[in-house]
């Protein structure tokens, strides 16, 4: 069994920029923002929701649809929900999706 080459001490979004160094900017938006509700899963298990929070607000700015269409995000983003005091851009990206009210 193969396993993964895993970063020591770093945190899921650095990791993975690193990975993919300068071709960020290349990838098409659509994937961008589908990599960041990825990365989302990964901040939740490490234990940080607000970083998970943030992560799904960037993937909004940067391709809204993604956020807006697959359930994956709104999974995501209830599980950022539940685990309590989310920023004001969580909130408000939230009440656009229905999860909550403005």
């Amino acid at each position: 069994m193969r396993r993964r080459a895993r970063c020591s001490g770093c945190q899921p979004t650095s990791c993975s920029r690193r990975a993919i160094g300068d071709a960020w900017h290349l990838l098409p938006a659509e994937h961008r923002a589908a990599h960041l509700i990825d990365i989302t899963r990964a901040h939740l298990d490490l234990g940080d929701p607000h970083a998970a929070g943030q992560a799904l607000v960037t993937a909004d700015a940067i391709a809204p649809a993604e956020i807006r269409i697959r359930p994956a995000a709104r999974t995501a983003l209830t599980a950022v929900l539940r685990a309590g005091s989310p920023t004001a851009d969580v909130t408000r990206l939230a009440a656009t999706l229905g999860l909550t009210r403005p």
